[in-house]
């Protein structure tokens, strides 16, 4: 990179030069009285200490416009050119533009206090007040030009700079919220996929062994566990049909030509049969007048209790497992409550079930608790029903 701006400032150099020398060629400057004309060739020194500052107007600004200004200054003695002029302006632009901030406002302030001097100088010094005008006019436009032109584009450039971090901050965040979204979704899919597999194959795993293990068991008994295995495999490949059209289809409407597929608090009744032991019972009880509930607390209703009695068929002592849902008008409240466990769990646990009740709860900003209440297990959820989620769901 710095040896193409080297490449560059050489480039400009040579043909501010060549640009001079053809101006001298043309006699391209004035005289300050017929008395003092250098020649041509004593002009063509300051050409050549300006051409040569310019090789360094980018990698060091600062001192091109030193080596510059004294060249200048004898070209202005001898008679002002208009290309020594021009490649001074240069020098001042490159110092303004690649030099710090600070540097262009002072020579800002040099070159308008210098101006003001010609000005002064041509118009008092030689009583002619139209000359000190056209003087410092055109002061003013080689020495303060090039400065206002170099913090012009100096500010552009900073507002681009400003500009592009900015895009990529939004872009930055732009891919957090995409990992975020994903991650979500991911981590929904996981709690869709725990409380369909864990409750039914839970179902199917302990009523299988019951019929295997148990000696002598007779035939009521064992259509009553077969049914119970067939209606928990019918029903878990039915609701793993409609996970995987929603994820094929990629729209709510997955699943919609199969309407068993989606589990709804209708169907606790059913739920709660299938959820017993030889050892254990499981009773509903149903208070208030059901509403007309937003899917996804109707869906989060049903998973709670899903889960509730499948840890309960897993985990609980002899007894009876209590089902009661309550319908207010401000919320659905859930409790389960199962004898506890003295043994070892019938079946292994990971911890994902409480994890993924609790999400739910929270994700429609409800309230959940999970813990030993006198002597049973307890699982007590409140899912809200006001107004404001009724209209986002």
């Amino acid at each position: 990179m710095h040896r193409l701006t080297t490449r560059k400032d050489a480039l400009v150099a040579v043909a501010a030069l060549a640009g001079g020398l053809l101006l001298l060629s043309v006699h391209g400057y004035s005289t300050w009285s017929e008395d003092w004309d250098p020649s041509p060739w004593v002009r063509l020194v300051p050409l050549l200490g300006l051409s040569s500052a310019l090789l360094m107007r980018r990698t060091a600004p600062l001192t091109a416009l030193a080596v510059a200004t004294p060249f200048n200054f004898a070209d202005v003695v001898m008679g002002p050119s208009l290309a020594t002029a021009m490649i001074y302006g240069d020098a001042l632009y490159a110092a303004s533009l690649y030099g710090r901030r600070r540097t262009a406002e002072w020579l800002l302030g040099t070159t308008l206090a210098a101006s003001l001097a010609v000005a002064a100088a041509a118009g008092i010094g030689m009583g002619d007040l139209a000359l000190g005008v056209v003087s410092g006019s055109v002061a003013g436009v080689v020495w303060v030009a090039p400065v206002l032109t170099a913090m012009a584009v100096r500010e552009h450039r900073f507002r681009a700079e400003a500009e592009r971090q900015r895009a990529e901050q939004v872009a930055r965040l732009a891919e957090l919220d995409r990992r975020a979204a994903v991650t979500a979704e991911r981590a929904r899919m996981a709690r869709e996929l725990h409380d369909v597999i864990a409750n039914h194959l839970s179902a199917v795993a302990l009523h299988s062994s019951a019929v295997l293990k148990v000696p002598n068991l007779d035939r009521e008994g064992i259509e009553r566990a077969m049914e119970v295995i067939r209606e928990n495999s019918v029903q878990g490949l039915a609701e793993m049909r409609r996970m995987i059209g929603l994820l094929r289809d990629g729209d709510g409407d997955g699943g919609a030509e199969d309407p068993a597929a989606r589990p709804r608090l209708a169907e606790l009744g059913r739920l709660v049969r299938h959820t017993e032991r030889s050892d254990l019972s499981a009773r509903l009880e149903i208070a208030g007048e059901p509403p007309e509930l937003p899917a996804a607390v109707e869906l989060a209703a049903y998973r709670i209790v899903q889960e509730a009695l499948t840890n309960a068929l897993k985990h609980a002592g002899p007894g009876s497992t209590d089902v009661r849902v309550e319908y207010t008008r401000r919320s659905v409240v859930i409790d389960v409550l199962s004898p506890l466990g003295e043994d070892a769990a019938r079946l292994p646990g990971t911890g994902s079930g409480l994890v993924g009740m609790r999400e739910r709860a929270v994700m429609l900003a409800g309230e959940f608790d999970a813990g030993p209440d006198g002597g049973r297990w307890r699982v007590h959820a409140e899912l809200p029903l006001d107004q404001q989620f009724t209209e986002t769901s």
